[in-house]
């Protein structure tokens, strides 16, 4: 199966009439560093269309803009039923005294548009209300069957504006699907948008799949496949259905992550009932190893910018996070928790300040963050 990749095109809005907010309002921002954030009361209004065609892809890209915008637990948008300015009026400018009556802090409108060669047109306005000042206006052109697409990056566009992190809405879930009766279970390979719309399975399900991660391009997805009982590694192309053979594994342990340049991938494997951790790179296929111990050093994540490698490892007796340069040497233990606590599958974030894990404890698995340093720990779920 292959997927169409999206041909999208934007540019800045200019306003044909300069609104200069007063020095008493601040600008709208979230800071989303903060532990507790309230969300911010946001006015979502139906994308304005002349014919009936537009109009019903305005009020579909304004649905799927405020649903993502809520599920991220930091904007509430108003109910429709509240706006006072109707959305006509908006192809204009906004009367900011009707938004204020109805405590919006925030109000995102747009117009849609079909040009003479079939092109969907989407452009949109974020406005700080109480400023009463644009705060980011672009358009989109597409085909008009990437409307929800178009809809998420206008999104991320938003959160990206207010909270100053990139958004997230425009991004895909690969995960492995079950599908069949229990005593015949079909495992295949399976991708959605994040808000579980655009469902497609990848593979045919004759084989066992295990354990899918994107490449840095998100174009590729790395996983586990097991063919007459032997783990093997591949590469699939998501845009050409194309799977690539990385290599037999008969001795891994755990599956492989992408480098994040994309140019390798990083496993653990056993040999001689010993278990390790080894890089291969890509063009060549040579395989180097990184760790050499007598205990298991397994669940390797690279930092964003390559130069270090956190990993899981009881080299101290039981199960804990350890951090090496990404050269492979000496390695630092990073947990400290609980005793008798077993840390595993560390995560670097995006951005690199912060270590997902999971954290085994008294019988009870949670969902756990601490600093690159060790410091910071805390359970998020």
């Amino acid at each position: 199966m292959t997927t169409c990749r999206l041909n999208i095109f934007a540019f800045a809005l200019l306003l044909l009439a300069a609104i200069v907010p007063t020095s008493a309002n601040a600008e709208l921002k979230i800071d989303i560093t903060r532990g507790v954030v309230e969300p911010v009361p946001i006015a979502v209004a139906d994308f304005f269309g002349d014919g009936k065609g537009e109009s019903e892809f305005g009020a579909k890209i304004s649905a799927v803009i405020a649903a993502d915008l809520e599920r991220s637990g930091l904007f509430s948008p108003i109910d429709k039923k509240a706006f006072i300015q109707s959305g006509k009026s908006l192809n204009n400018l906004p009367r900011f005294g009707d938004w204020r009556l109805i405590n919006a802090q925030a109000l995102v409108q747009g117009r849609i548009e079909m040009t003479v060669d079939g092109r969907l047109k989407a452009e949109f306005r974020l406005w700080d209300v109480f400023a009463e000042q644009q705060m980011v206006g672009l358009a989109y052109f597409t085909v008009p069957g990437n409307w929800r697409r178009v809809a998420h990056i206008i999104a991320d566009a938003i959160y990206q504006r207010i909270t100053g992190e990139q958004g997230y809405f425009d991004t895909r879930i690969v995960y492995i699907a079950e599908t069949g009766p229990r005593t015949l279970r079909v495992k295949r390979l399976a991708i959605m948008d994040q808000d579980g719309e655009n469902h497609r399975f990848l593979t045919d399900g004759s084989d066992l799949i295990l354990t899918p991660r994107f490449s840095p391009t998100l174009q590729e997805i790395t996983y586990l496949s097991y063919f007459n009982d032997l783990p093997r590694v591949y590469i699939f192309n998501i845009d050409s259905g194309r799977q690539e053979l990385l290599g037999d594994f008969p001795n891994m342990n755990f599956a492989p992550r992408f480098s994040p340049d994309g140019k390798g991938v990083i496993m653990s494997m056993s040999k001689e009932g010993n278990s390790e951790i080894y890089t291969m790179d890509l063009a060549t296929r040579t395989i180097r190893q990184l760790t050499k111990h007598t205990a298991i050093d397994t669940g390797p994540s690279y930092s964003p910018d390559s130069s270090k490698i956190v990993f899981e490892s009881d080299r101290s007796g039981t199960q804990q996070l350890y951090m090496m340069k990404s050269t492979g040497g000496n390695a630092k233990r990073l947990s400290f928790g609980p005793r008798r606590a077993r840390y595993a599958t560390p995560v670097w974030s995006p951005r690199g300040d912060w270590i997902a894990f999971t954290r085994i404890y008294n019988g009870q698995t949670a969902i756990g963050l601490m600093r690159t340093d060790g410091t910071g720990e805390r359970i998020v779920a």
